[in-house]
């Protein structure tokens, strides 16, 4: 469940009257794409339409609503230059609407970014959960060492903490395409961690925590195991964006999270190309029975 939904269910249980705002329609350069969603009260918001003098206008008009006991649903048109002053240039379609439970029994299920299995609970591990935290994303948790977990009641939404001995049997229990982390408290540990995600080869993305050094001796240790060249080539070591600079556990999360969402977007760019070449080769199948 994705946070705004979250907190739609919480203000519903609370009895907070809401209007739900929805972008039903965005053409050309908008702030944010159809889908998106935000929840309006009385005395405050959650969620964005995308800022600046839409988002004032589309507040507005749901606390009218409020005020005037209007349920909706209602639709309005926002051309972003002419109307508003915005310089994106394209126009927005907003619906608005009761938050009900009809409402939330409507509302399609946000799937995750991407399923991380981030290995190691340490100071690093832990900055990056707290990093991908306000994000949609899947997080299995895994270490041996229940102490360097917090508390269950701490965990944000969305990770599964998996506290076992044999932390390198839970490479097989991640789906195909799933992003790999690891950044364990021992090198030998690292080790098989990283030999069992290359020996599986279908990894969306594997980062192994380290330096240019433990790169070149781990892929020694790889090409004595047979590991193919092109799989380990696919690895990120070091972790993190480029020339970011700074070794505090929380610049660290920071770099790496940007570098997660950088490959998920390819991962999902790459996805839609591939399934518009398919329809495209289906369509010209189709045209050659029919000639």
């Amino acid at each position: 469940m994705d946070t705004l939904h979250r907190t739609a269910t919480r203000w519903l249980a609370e009895g907070e009257p809401a209007i739900l705002v929805e972008v039903t329609r965005a053409l050309g350069s908008a702030p944010r794409e159809a889908g998106t969603r935000m929840l309006v009260s009385a005395a405050r918001c959650a969620g964005t339409v995308g800022g600046g003098h839409l988002e004032l206008k589309a507040i507005a008009q749901a606390r009218q609503m409020l005020a005037t006991g209007a349920t909706g649903p209602l639709s309005a048109h926002y051309p972003l230059g002419p109307a508003l002053g915005q310089c994106c240039g394209g126009a927005v379609t907003l619906g608005f609407s009761a938050l009900d439970s009809a409402a939330l029994a409507a509302w399609p299920p946000l799937a995750p970014r991407f399923h991380l299995q981030l290995y190691g609970a340490g100071h690093v591990g832990r900055a990056i959960v707290m990093a991908l935290a306000p994000l949609n994303v899947r997080i299995d948790w895994i270490d041996e060492r229940d102490a360097e977990f917090p508390p269950d009641a701490e965990l944000p939404e969305g990770v599964c903490k998996v506290c076992v001995d044999a932390v390198e049997a839970e490479v097989d229990e991640a789906p195909p395409g799933a992003f790999y982390l690891v950044l364990t408290h021992r090198h030998d540990l690292d080790l098989r961690l990283a030999l069992a995600i290359l020996k599986r080869g279908d990894f969306g993305f594997f980062g192994l925590i380290g330096s240019q050094t433990k790169r070149a001796r781990f892929i020694h240790r790889f090409e004595t195991y047979g590991i193919d060249p092109a799989t380990i080539a696919r690895m990120t070591c070091p972790i993190g964006v480029p020339g970011i600079d700074g070794k505090e556990p929380e610049v660290i999360a920071a770099s790496v999270a940007a570098q997660l969402l950088q490959a998920s977007s390819a991962a999902a760019r790459a996805q839609a190309s591939a399934q518009a070449e398919a329809m495209a080769r289906s369509a010209l199948r189709s045209c050659t029975l029919t000639v």
